[in-house]
C-alpha cells in the first residue's frame, strides 16, 4: 500500500526545489493541486503501465492547468520515471520538463498550457474509449479555477454530457487565486457546482487536502453512470509553505534560496526512497478491423460537381480502407457533405454542433488515441478556433481539417460565411499541409493523400459546382501542381487554385482568341508549393499573376513569392481587398477583380501597348 502522506510530501518537495533550480516556474499553483493528484495516481484509483505509455487501456491524465507542469514532473518522479537529476533540468534547454508539457516528455498525453484546452482533448478521448475503441479506460483532466472563465471549457462540458461520457472525470483545482489576484468566483465551490449540474455533470465538492474525501469522490465518479463527473476541490495555493499559502503575487514565481531553504524546513523530514506504484491496467485491447481497399470513385467529365461533394464522398468512399478513420462535423454536415460519410458509418460519425473549438480539441484526443480524424466546417469558422489548431500541431496531432465555403464565391450569404483568411492561418501552422482542389477529381484524391499523411492538414472546398477538369485516373501529391495550358511563346503565367483556375482557364480562352498566351497552373498544393514548377515558370515567361479568392496577406501570393524570393521575377497578385457584400458569384469575383475579366485586363495592361 503506498504511503500518500509521503508521497505528497515529496512531491512537494520537488516542486519547491526544481523550479527554485529553475529560477521560474508555478510552484503555489502547483502545491494546490498536490494532493488532488497523489491519492488520484497512488491510491489505487488511476490505472497505468508505467513501461508502455501507449498502451490503448491506460487511464488517461491531461494537465489542461499546464502552468503545474511541475506538479506533473514530480508525480512521474515518485512513481519512479523521473531521476532526481532529470528533475533538477526543469525548463533548461534540451529538457524534456519543458515549462509547460509537451510531448517531449513521454509520460505527456498533450501539449498543454494554453488554458481552456484540456477538457476537450478529454473529450476526444472519452469518446474514443465508448464508441470506437470500446475499452474501460477512464480519462481525467486537471482544471484551474481561472480557465474556467474559458468558453471552450463549457462547450467540452456541453458534449461531454449530450455524450453520456461517464467516462469523463474534470477535477478542479479551485486555489482562489489567478495570475493578477482573484479569480472570478474565489472559493465559491457552489456556482461551479450549480453550472456543473446544470450541464448534466454529477458534481462533487470536496476539500481538495483531505485525503479521504478525495479519494472518496473519485470512487463516486468511478459509479456516476452515464454522467461525467466534475469533482470541484477548495484548494490554497501553495498549500504547506505558510508564508505563501493563499498570498496573492506568487503565482509563476520561484523561491529564492533563502525562501526555499525556510519553505523546507517548514516541511520537514522528506524520504527520497520511497516510491509510488501505479495499478496496471486490464490487457484490454480494440478489435482488429481489416482494411479494405477502396474503388476509386467515377465522376462525370459532363456533369459540373463541387469539391464539398467529392470530399464527402471521399470520406464515405474511405472509410472502409482507413478503419481509425473518424469524422467530426460542426452542424453543417449537409453543407460540408460530411453527410456522406454519416448516412454510411454513423458509428463514426460525431455531432459537435456548433463549438468549433471543442470540436478542434476533441479532435487532438482522438488522434492521440490513434484515431484519423477529419474535421470538418465551414472554412471561416476554423480561425476561432486556431489556438487548438496551432496547439494540436505541438502535441503531434494527426488531424484533418475540411474548410467548405471558402472565399468570396460562395455568393450571397456575405461575409460573416466567406473563409478569406484560412489559407494564410493554415499556413503558419508548422509542418503543416495545406491543399486547393479545384474539381472533384482533385477533391476526391487530395482527400485520399490527407488520409495517408501524417500531421495537420487543411483541404479547401468551394460552394458551387465547377466543371470537372481531369480525368478519373489523374495522379495527384503533396507538393504537386498542374500546368493546365502552356505554349511556347507565354507571356506570363496564371497560379491558380480552387475557384480560380476557372476563371484563369476562361481568361486564358479570351486572350487566345487575339494571340495572346499565358499558361495556367492548377497550384492545388498551397503548402507544401511545387518549387520546380513555379520556377520553372517564372524563367519561361518572366511574370507571374496570382489569382486567389483570399485575403492577400499569407494567400497563394505569398507562397509563391517565398518560392521566387531569389529571382528577378514581377510578381502581380489579384486578390481580396475590398470588404466582401452579398451578390451573386460572378458579380463578386468581378467586383474583387478576380474573375477572369480581372485577368484579361492584367495581362493586356502589362503587354499590350
Amino acid at each position: 500500500m503506498n504511503d500518500l502522506s509521503a508521497l505528497a510530501k515529496l512531491i512537494r518537495y520537488n516542486i519547491l526545489v526544481s523550479t527554485t533550480r529553475a529560477g521560474s516556474g508555478h510552484p503555489t499553483s502547483s502545491l494546490s493541486a498536490a494532493d488532488l493528484m497523489t491519492v488520484l495516481l497512488f491510491s489505487g484509483i488511476f490505472s497505468y503501465d508505467l513501461d508502455d505509455p501507449g498502451h490503448p487501456n491506460n487511464d488517461r491524465l491531461i494537465f489542461s492547468k499546464g502552468h503545474a507542469s511541475p506538479l506533473f514532473y514530480a508525480l512521474w518522479a515518485a512513481a519512479g520515471a523521473v531521476t532526481d537529476d532529470e528533475l533538477m533540468s526543469l525548463r533548461k534547454f534540451g529538457s524534456p520538463l519543458e515549462g509547460h508539457p509537451t510531448p517531449a516528455f513521454r509520460y505527456t498525453e498533450a501539449a498543454t498550457g494554453s488554458l481552456g484546452q484540456g477538457l476537450s482533448i478529454g473529450v476526444g478521448m472519452a469518446l474514443n474509449a465508448k464508441f470506437l475503441d470500446k475499452l474501460p479506460y477512464r480519462t481525467y483532466v486537471l482544471l484551474g479555477d481561472g480557465e474556467m472563465a474559458e468558453g471552450s471549457v463549457w462547450e467540452a462540458m456541453a458534449i461531454a454530457s449530450y455524450y453520456k461520457l461517464g467516462n469523463l472525470t474534470a477535477i478542479v483545482d479551485v486555489n482562489r487565486l489567478g495570475q493578477r489576484g482573484e479569480t472570478m468566483y474565489g472559493h465559491a465551490l457552489d456556482i461551479y457546482r450549480k453550472r456543473a449540474e446544470a450541464f448534466g455533470w454529477l458534481a462533487v465538492e470536496i476539500d481538495g487536502h483531505d485525503p479521504y474525501l478525495i479519494k472518496t469522490a473519485y470512487g463516486q465518479a468511478m459509479k456516476s453512470g452515464d454522467k461525467p463527473c466534475m469533482i470541484i476541490a477548495r484548494t490554497i495555493k501553495g498549500k504547506g509553505v505558510s508564508f505563501i499559502e493563499n498570498k496573492n503575487g506568487w503565482h509563476g514565481k520561484a523561491l529564492n534560496s533563502d525562501e526555499l531553504e525556510l519553505a523546507l524546513k517548514e516541511l520537514g523530514p522528506v524520504d527520497k526512497s520511497v516510491h509510488g506504484s501505479l495499478t496496471k491496467p486490464d490487457n484490454e485491447r480494440p478489435a482488429y478491423q481489416q482494411s479494405i481497399k477502396a474503388p476509386a470513385s467515377l465522376y462525370d467529365p459532363d456533369k459540373p460537381i463541387a469539391t464539398r461533394y467529392a470530399y464527402g464522398t471521399a470520406l464515405a468512399r474511405l472509410a472502409v480502407q482507413y478503419p481509425d478513420l473518424a469524422v467530426l462535423d460542426g452542424e453543417v454536415s449537409n453543407s460540408t457533405y460530411a453527410e456522406l460519410f454519416k448516412a454510411k458509418h454513423p458509428e463514426r460519425f460525431f455531432e459537435m454542433f456548433i463549438a468549433e473549438q471543442n470540436m478542434v480539441g476533441a479532435a487532438l484526443g482522438m488522434a492521440l488515441r490513434g484515431k484519423t480524424p477529419f474535421v470538418s466546417t465551414f472554412a471561416a469558422f476554423f480561425t476561432r478556433a486556431f489556438d487548438q489548431v496551432r496547439m494540436a500541431a505541438y502535441s503531434n496531432g494527426n488531424i484533418k481539417f475540411c474548410g467548405s465555403h471558402a472565399g468570396v464565391s460562395i455568393g450571397e450569404d456575405g461575409s460573416s460565411q466567406m473563409g478569406l483568411e484560412d489559407l494564410a492561418m493554415f499556413r503558419s501552422v508548422q509542418r503543416s499541409v495545406v491543399l486547393y482542389p479545384s474539381d472533384a477529381v482533385s477533391a476526391e484524391k487530395l482527400t485520399e493523400l490527407m488520409a495517408q499523411f501524417t500531421g495537420i492538414s487543411y483541404l479547401r472546398t468551394t460552394r458551387n459546382p465547377t466543371a470537372v477538369l481531369y480525368r478519373n485516373d489523374e495522379a495527384f501529391w503533396i507538393g504537386g501542381s498542374k500546368v493546365l495550358r502552356s505554349n511556347s511563346g507565354d507571356m506570363a503565367t496564371i497560379v491558380a487554385a480552387g475557384i480560380t483556375v476557372h476563371e484563369a482557364l476562361k481568361a486564358y480562352e479570351e486572350l487566345k482568341k487575339e494571340d495572346i498566351y499565358i499558361r495556367v497552373i492548377d497550384l492545388y498544393s498551397v503548402k507544401p508549393v511545387d518549387i520546380a514548377t513555379i520556377r520553372q515558370a517564372a524563367d519561361d515567361t518572366g511574370c507571374i499573376i496570382v489569382v486567389e479568392d483570399h485575403v492577400p496577406e499569407g494567400g497563394i501570393a505569398d507562397a509563391v513569392r517565398a518560392t521566387l524570393s531569389k529571382r528577378p521575377v514581377p510578381i502581380h497578385s489579384l486578390a481580396i481587398r475590398s470588404i466582401p457584400r452579398s451578390g451573386k458569384s460572378g458579380e463578386l469575383l468581378d467586383y474583387e477583380g478576380i474573375s477572369w475579366k480581372a485577368i484579361v485586363s492584367m495581362v493586356k495592361a502589362l503587354y499590350v501597348p
